[in-house]
């Protein structure tokens, strides 16, 4: 008896994530697919939430977050793209980058209102806006050019449009949006009052000198945006679900207002090794260079393979074109190598909602040498 349930996400089920990772331990996979690393976060950190576990610093954080850790937060972005956000009223830790984006959505999105959203996009945009009650506008990524094509945007743009997301680096094909796209969407939005959700989770993994457009550099943008990141990604955490966000306070107050009721506030020790440790490190240079490593490691080792690619420009994620070895859709190419061959991967379909008609698999490479080499050696198989 289902006592007249009625789904309000009827067709979703499972994310490709959770069942291409099931298929690979199930299998014995080399796990490629989800974008999670295989290797442990700094031992600093760590030392660092137990010296604060044992503090006694266990009990509810502010619902905010705690006050020394957004003032980091809010100094960070001040030395890297020249904006203050308030760390009293503008900065809010959450619990993931996921949350940020659910909540800011609930927060800014009213019954009617249209979103945009660029294609491929990552997974969690589309259902967030449909409990919300808002209109899904699906705008494509150019990747001929691998940018941000303003002039798509501007086609969809209406006065219903509420809210615009993007997100760079871009996951799942690791373009970073350009100084002239993100000038162009400035210019762009000046007169409106659509206001822009900016999903940065890949800020600090950004290639090949590489400058990180984020919003906070464009003060036309700043006015009408939230920004969110993620502790996960930079620190190599990501099952400790702890991000942030940002916003003018306007925006920022019905942020909160949302925030307090699903979540309230987020783990606290984390939240005060985490400020500790920003204090101590203050370039994330190295990160970009540790990953860059990585990337050219993987794209070295399947040089030889009948894959067609471009190296990712961010992200720890590299698309590979699979249509010389077959043309089978992308899900059973997944699932069958997956099974058969011991790779798995993640379907570029699953980020649209129709999908052109392209042969791509996207691999994720935040993986110990040893597993990137076993990786390789299946690819340059196939």
């Amino acid at each position: 008896m289902n006592q007249g349930l009625k789904s309000r996400l009827p067709s979703v089920g499972s994310t490709i994530f959770s069942v291409m990772s099931a298929l690979a331990n199930e299998h014995g996979a080399v796990n490629l697919s989800q974008g999670f690393p295989d290797f442990d976060c700094s031992n600093r950190l760590k030392e660092l939430v137990n010296h604060h576990i044992k503090a006694g610093h266990n009990q509810y954080a502010p619902m905010p977050g705690l006050m020394e850790l957004r003032e980091q937060l809010a100094a960070k972005v001040d030395r890297q793209h020249g904006h203050f956000y308030h760390p009293s009223s503008e900065v809010c830790v959450t619990a993931g980058a996921t949350q940020a984006i659910f909540t800011a959505i609930l927060a800014l999105v009213h019954p009617g209102d249209e979103v945009i959203i660029v294609e491929p996009a990552y997974d969690c945009y589309a259902p967030a806006i449909t409990l919300a009650g808002g209109n899904i506008i699906r705008v494509s990524l150019d990747l001929a050019t691998r940018d941000l094509d303003v002039s798509t945007i501007e086609q969809k743009l209406s006065s219903s449009t509420r809210l615009l997301i993007i997100n760079t680096p871009h996951n799942p094909t690791g373009v970073c949006f350009s100084k002239d796209a993100m000038l162009a969407l400035d210019q762009l939005l000046h007169d409106t009052n659509t206001m822009v959700l900016s999903d940065e989770v890949y800020e600090h993994i950004i290639f090949d000198g590489r400058q990180h457009e984020s919003i906070a550099r464009y003060p036309g943008l700043v006015e009408r945006s939230i920004l969110v990141s993620s502790f996960g990604k930079t620190y190599h955490n990501t099952g400790w679900k702890l991000g942030y966000c940002m916003a003018p306070k306007a925006i920022m107050d019905e942020f909160l207002k949302v925030h307090q009721f699903n979540v309230f506030c987020v783990n606290r020790p984390m939240q005060h090794a985490f400020a500790d440790l920003m204090a101590e490190e203050r370039s994330y240079e190295d990160l970009n260079a540790f990953y860059q490593e990585k990337r050219d490691f993987f794209c070295s080792a399947i040089s030889g393979s009948r894959f067609k690619f471009k190296a990712t420009e961010g992200t720890y994620f590299q698309l590979l074109d699979y249509s010389n070895i077959t043309k089978d859709e992308d899900i059973v190419t997944a699932k069958t190598w997956t099974v058969k061959k011991g790779i798995a991967s993640i379907p570029i379909s699953v980020f649209y909602a129709e999908a052109p008609k392209q042969h791509m698999l996207r691999f994720c490479f935040a993986k110990n040498r040893d597993t990137i080499e076993k990786g390789a050696e299946i690819i340059n198989r196939l």
